[in-house]
C-alpha cells in the first residue's frame, strides 16, 4: 500500500550546493526517512536553474515536491537518502 502523507520537518531543509539539491528529513506512516530533491526538479518546477534562492524554490512547490518525495519513496525505502528526480515528478 502506498504511503499517503509526508510531513516535512522544516527545520530540516538544507541547500547542499555542492550535490546540487535541497536536503531534508521527513516523516511518513511514523517512519522517519531523509530526502534530497535534485535542483534539476526545481528547475522543472520554475523554470529556472536554482541561483541561491534553491529552498526558496522548494518551499514555494512543497505540495508536488512531497508527491515526488512520496513517488520516489515507493521505489524502495531502504535506501539512506531518498533522491527526488524529474522522473518522480510524472508518476
Amino acid at each position: 500500500m502506498p504511503a499517503t502523507q509526508l510531513e516535512i520537518d522544516a527545520t530540516s531543509i538544507f541547500d547542499n550546493l555542492d550535490e546540487r539539491q535541497v536536503e531534508f528529513d521527513g516523516e511518513v506512516d511514523g517512519e522517519e526517512y531523509q530526502f534530497a530533491v535534485q535542483y534539476s526538479v526545481l528547475e522543472a518546477l520554475t523554470g529556472d536553474q536554482p541561483d541561491g534562492d534553491a529552498e526558496e524554490s522548494f518551499r514555494r512547490h512543497e505540495d508536488t515536491i512531497k508527491e515526488a518525495a512520496l513517488a520516489a519513496l515507493s521505489k524502495g525505502p531502504d535506501r539512506p537518502i531518498i533522491v527526488i528526480s524529474e522522473n518522480d515528478l510524472a508518476r
